[in-house]
């Protein structure tokens, strides 16, 4: 099994979420929170600033620790064919956005960042970690932890 510890942004503000489209090398389009892959010896607090900068351009704070998500995904549900069943440990954390200007990830996935309307995610494309972390933010669990979210339709890993 592989693995992957990764730390989340939820950057909600005016009833609008800071979301990220990231474009696949095949041209799909996903949208997703700024976040990413912590690095070996980062503390994630830190890693979810980086990923911030590097993904929308924008500085940030940490506010709050929302919670933390484990999730097994099935080889036969992974995008990359032929792999080992994976495990995604993400830590979510309530941030807010402090300066800079949105802009594309240099020579990155993120296409763009955008404030978008909160009931206007429903309709889009998106990766779990979206719903996962609004749900987060909206229920702020004691625990830091949210039932599971179902996948599929328009919700990808």
């Amino acid at each position: 099994m592989s693995f992957r510890l990764a730390a989340y942004a939820v950057c909600v503000e005016d009833g609008r979420v800071l979301l990220a489209r990231c474009v696949s090398r095949e041209g799909e389009s996903t949208w997703s929170l700024p976040g990413g892959r912590v690095e070996h010896g980062e503390d994630p607090f830190d890693a979810v600033i980086r990923e911030v900068a590097e993904e929308t351009g924008c500085d940030a704070v940490v506010e709050r620790l929302l919670g933390v998500d484990s999730r097994v995904i099935p080889a036969a549900e992974r995008t990359v064919p032929g792999g080992p069943d994976h495990q995604n440990v993400g830590i979510f954390y309530g941030v807010r956005i402090t300066g800079g200007h949105l802009r594309p990830e240099p020579n990155g996935a993120v296409a763009e960042s955008v404030w978008t309307p909160i009931p206007d995610v429903a309709r889009l494309h998106r990766s779990s970690l979206v719903d996962i972390g609004l749900a987060l933010s909206r229920t702020l669990p004691a625990a830091g932890h949210v039932a599971p979210v179902p996948v599929g339709g328009l919700i990808q890993h």
